[in-house]
């Protein structure tokens, strides 16, 4: 039976434990949802997507905080703060591979590599991608999965390991192959037949590159804006054409993409000038040209380029001119144009085009100015081969040490399979044996558990029962002041008042002023002391709602003074958790203010609003009376009694006012729910 009522009780705290994560999940799930929506603002989305992630670390349930980091992250890449963004997602990365979510160390690995990418930081983003591609599924067909293929294929390509590069891409196109036609796997598929041709043409399979760029113009001409795109395929199948020989069919192709200027020239201003550039190369390499002819064609392409400030363009342009002088024993054109695709290569960092305008102008020179021009070729040509073996030596060892360590998590994954089996076998055994030894001494236990329950309830009882006698003696003593004074002393004030009125004909102007002075001022006192014996006999203790007393003072008061009033408060403070030190000095900043308005303020309207933000209470009263000089009234009585009163419950106070713009007071206290 015993046993029974533990397991019992152990279900019914995990069921509450379950209701209460399951509270926070949702909470976390609403932000996440707010910060993923564009009908707010970058800041709000933002700021949705930080509280989620601290609600989640403070739940302290992994999914959700990778889960919520992943909105975060994106928060941080929008608002270009990228160290935070490179921070969060190798945190995440690390959080994922720790509880083994493969989706979440895909999700940051891949985010990684983009970054990395884009800032061309090849071998960390080639890392990164291949860290995210072990943790797919070998089955998986997803668009996530064919996209970091295709970045590792690309990132290969340019460190020059073509085979590798090769397989990635071919992996990816299987994958879209079993997914649906959308517009951008349609750009994918073009992306990744560039990228085959790219490879083939680099491996001198020609064939096999024009075979790919046929399949790029087709995907093309599928897209909705593929135009640029096919264009592109066929500039750079005819490359291939001028690379083999094949000239006249090269020059056709580049040719009828000549009228097409006006359909391409706003989003690439460039292209024509290529195109102009290509033909010339193509005639150029077939030897069948007049020099003068070819010189002009080749100084307009040059032009157009200058005019569009292309300087990696005009790199280009420099160098083909170079060569073409050089073909043609213009030694001084050669140097020329040599230093100016030099110039620009140096500082864009194009390392062939600095090879071949060294070699070229080496060419056109003597022997003397040769010499150095050719060491410095040497040079170079030897400290970019050991880069690129560098690079391909690093590449390499990731991907090694990437299978090495694939390998190694089966086996341990494999071990940790019989160790959790082997340990839950033991906890069970451990549980067991404690549950029947603490039984015993649990049982013995029982009894004098309920003793000093029922003591301590009657303690309890016996506290309420005196607080309550304290409570009803506050209350009944605060009542009877309140009637002594409106009974006793105000009575016989404003008796005193109306026999002085009643002698107030009497002949005599002294006499008569000073008697209308004297019932001025009973007249004060007499309010004065109905404002005390209300004040007495308000009480913040009993059950009357804080809000309905406030609202009594407010009516009172501007009764009296002969003000409009606005009143607006929210439901979201809970006021029985308030203390009744931090009720009545609310209580009466309200009626110091209103006080202060009456007068000095000549206002007509006051506003007040009490509400909640950030486990604040805030309090701002507004009128619209000839406002006053801050630096010149930070003395008055009126003013330090509401400042000291904010003090003592460790609240702020601020004053805004300018000369007859009217006067803000923003009050600010701590609320603990």
């Amino acid at each position: 039976m015993f046993r029974l009522i533990f397991f019992l009780f152990i279900i019914q705290i995990a069921s509450n434990v379950t209701f209460a994560q399951n509270k926070v999940v949702d909470s976390i799930n609403a932000l996440i949802i707010k910060s993923k929506d564009d009908n707010y603002s970058l800041k709000e989305r933002f700021k949705y997507a930080s509280t989620a992630s601290q609600l989640a670390k403070l739940a302290k349930i992994d999914s959700m905080i990778l889960k919520a980091n992943r909105s975060l992250s994106t928060g941080y890449f929008y608002l270009q703060e990228y160290d935070k963004y490179v921070s969060l997602n190798r945190a995440n990365l690390d959080l994922a591979k720790k509880i083994n979510d493969s989706t979440a160390v895909t999700v940051a690995g891949s985010n990684l590599g983009s970054y990395y990418r884009y800032t061309q930081q090849n071998d960390s983003a080639y890392f990164f991608y291949s860290k995210a591609l072990k943790f797919y599924d070998s089955k998986e067909v997803s668009e996530e999965k064919a996209n970091a293929l295709f970045y590792s294929a690309d990132l290969q390509q340019m460190a020059k390991i073509y085979t590798a590069a090769e397989d990635d891409a071919v992996k990816a196109l299987s994958i879209l192959n079993r997914l649906p036609e959308t517009e951008y796997r349609l750009d994918m598929y073009w992306s990744l037949y560039n990228l085959l041709a790219i490879n083939s043409n680099e491996l001198e399979n020609h064939d096999k590159a024009i075979e790919y760029y046929e399949q790029s113009i087709k995907y093309a001409k599928m897209m909705q804006d593929g135009f640029i795109n096919e264009i592109y395929s066929i500039n750079n199948k005819a490359n291939v054409y001028r690379k083999i020989g094949r000239y006249n069919e090269a020059i056709d192709l580049y040719e009828s993409l000549l009228p097409l200027k006006s359909k391409y020239e706003d989003e690439d201003p460039t292209f024509y000038a290529v195109l102009l550039n290509h033909i010339n190369k193509a005639k150029f390499a077939s030897n069948d040209y007049d020099f003068k002819i070819l010189e002009g064609e080749y100084k307009n392409a040059y032009k157009i380029i200058k005019r569009l400030d292309d300087e990696v363009t005009l790199m280009h342009f420099s160098l083909d001119l170079s060569e073409f002088y050089l073909n043609n024993g213009y030694n001084d054109s050669v140097v020329k144009y040599g230093e100016h695709a030099l110039d620009i290569a140096k500082k864009v960092g194009s390392n062939q085009t600095r090879l071949e305008a060294l070699l070229n102008m080496s060419m056109a020179v003597n022997g003397d100015k040769a010499r150095p021009l050719l060491i410095e070729h040497i040079q170079l040509t030897d400290s970019f081969r050991a880069e690129d073996l560098k690079v391909r030596n690093k590449f390499a060892r990731i991907k090694f040490d990437t299978e090495q360590i694939e390998a190694e998590n089966k086996q341990i994954s494999k071990e940790n399979v019989y160790l959790l089996i082997l340990s839950m076998g033991l906890l069970l055994t451990v549980i067991l044996v404690y549950i029947v030894i603490s039984q015993r001494a649990k049982n013995r236990k029982l009894k004098l558990i309920q003793v000093q329950q029922k003591a301590n309830e009657d303690i309890y009882n016996l506290m309420l029962s005196q607080q309550d006698k304290v409570d009803e003696a506050r209350a009944k003593e605060k009542t009877r002041v309140s009637k002594e004074l409106h009974d006793g002393v105000l009575g016989s004030l404003f008796g005193v008042r109306l026999s002085l009125d009643s002698i107030n004909f009497n002949e005599g102007k002294e006499a008569m002023m000073a008697r209308a002075k004297y019932i001025s001022q009973l007249k004060t006192i007499e309010h004065d002391i109905r404002k005390i014996s209300h004040e007495l006999n308000t009480d913040f203790i009993s059950g009357s709602s804080f809000m309905d007393i406030i609202t009594t003072l407010i009516e009172s008061q501007t009764h009296a003074y002969n003000l409009e009033h606005k009143f607006t408060y929210t439901d979201d403070i809970n006021w029985d958790l308030v203390s009744n030190k931090m009720k009545i000095n609310i209580y009466r900043i309200i009626q110091e203010s209103m006080q202060n308005i009456y007068k000095h303020a000549n206002a007509n309207v006051i506003t007040i609003c009490v509400s909640l933000e950030k486990n604040l209470i805030c309090l701002d009263v507004v009128d619209d009376g000839s406002g006053f000089d801050i630096s010149k009234s930070k003395k008055g009585i009126g003013l330090k009694n509401m400042r000291s009163r904010v003090s003592d419950i460790n609240g702020t106070i601020n004053f805004t006012s300018q000369l007859g713009t009217g006067t803000t007071v923003n009050v600010k206290i701590p609320y603990t729910n």
